[in-house]
């Protein structure tokens, strides 16, 4: 699984935080290595959150499993972890629908997933 991480000039952290966001979105999606093939994670600073009315850090991830469409997900908050935390597991949970989608109730291939690849 290949895992990209992309960040404005606002972010703070550098390789370091590459590093870490890699390290997490490989842990996290382990159980779904065979199928996701990349993985790629945005980090911007969005003008203010709606509830403290400060800065807020935005994370957006994007994932492509094999033969899937794109699965794109994103999360706001005050800080880049706690951001990357909820995106993280909007995606992980947004993939495994999606994988199971293509399978039948009992664990097989199903017919909507050969319509779509």
């Amino acid at each position: 699984m290949q895992v990209q991480v992309h960040a404005d000039d606002s972010i703070q952290g550098g390789d370091s935080l590459s590093q870490w966001a890699q390290e997490e979105v490989t842990a996290k999606l382990s159980r779904l290595k065979e199928h996701v093939v990349r993985v790629e994670v945005f980090f911007s600073s969005v003008d203010a959150l709606k509830a403290g009315g400060g800065p807020g850090k935005k994370c957006v991830l994007e994932t492509r499993a094999n033969g899937r469409p794109p699965v794109a997900v994103n999360a706001e908050a005050e800080k880049v972890k706690d951001a990357f935390s909820a995106a993280l597991e909007k995606l992980r949970r947004a993939v495994e629908t999606d994988l199971d989608k293509v399978k039948d109730k009992h664990g097989r291939e199903s017919v909507r997933g050969a319509e779509e690849a």
